[in-house]
């Protein structure tokens, strides 16, 4: 029983799952629709694996492992995630290659809130930007954030995430890095929040960003694990059928 004067417990609000993007002619953006993208690592022949995503249409681009000379590493994209069961398992079978689970990840991707083109940020661009001819060099790693930043109000979490942003940014309009951000919530085998890709032309600018972003204060306060590194180029792509 409740105490008088006690607050009405408010009504349970709906969940609401749907993506959300900055207002376009004074309409929100919401959408319920994200892509799911997977980097799987194997011990196996680079091109064995490529032809084998060919021979099933599996949009894919497969990378050769620069720390691991027998490794590779094949990323591959679907909006719905039975695809990397029904369709990626088959083709990965058929290649014969042995996997290295401790560098597998899977994310979705997600919105700010601040996307002036919701449908392309979330969808083509990341496709764009893992199959573009001459960004050959990948740098993929997942992270998480100390439970400390979740704690903090909106206001302060906005101010640290533009810091971070605005690094990126800059790479990004200097053809020097360019980033595929996903979310791993409970999809994450240890437990990370977060899959970043930094895609480039060449390896050191994507050294380099990884760098600078030690000085911002989401990385220096609140980061609790970076890592593990997969480091690859691209010998393949593929974008399906």
């Amino acid at each position: 029983m409740s105490h008088p004067g006690a607050p009405k417990p408010a009504e349970d609000a709906p969940v609401d799952v749907r993506e959300r993007g900055a207002t376009r002619d004074g309409v929100e953006q919401v959408m319920d629709r994200r892509l799911f993208m997977q980097l799987l690592a194997f011990e196996g022949d680079a091109q064995t694996l490529a032809a084998a995503m060919r021979r099933h249409g599996v949009a894919s681009v497969v990378y050769e492992d620069v720390n691991h000379p027998g490794g590779v590493g094949l990323l591959t994209w679907s909006e719905d995630p039975t695809h990397f069961v029904k369709s990626v398992r088959p083709a990965v079978k058929d290649a014969g290659v042995h996997p290295r689970p401790e560098l597998s990840m899977l994310g979705r991707t997600y919105s700010t809130g601040y996307e002036s083109d919701l449908e392309f940020w979330l969808l083509r661009r990341p496709v764009e930007t893992a199959l573009h001819e001459g960004w050959d060099w990948a740098v993929w790693y997942p992270l998480r954030r100390l439970g400390a930043f979740n704690r903090l109000e909106g206001r302060e979490q906005g101010s640290i995430l533009r810091e971070h942003g605005q690094i990126g940014r800059a790479y990004g309009a200097a053809d020097l890095a360019h980033d595929i951000r996903l979310a791993c919530h409970g999809m994450d085998t240890n437990d990370n929040e977060f899959v970043v890709g930094l895609i480039g032309p060449t390896l050191h600018p994507l050294s380099h960003v990884v760098q600078a972003m030690r000085r911002t204060r989401q990385t220096a306060e609140f980061m609790e694990k970076m890592g593990p590194f997969f480091v690859g180029y691209a010998v393949a792509r593929t974008p399906g059928r």
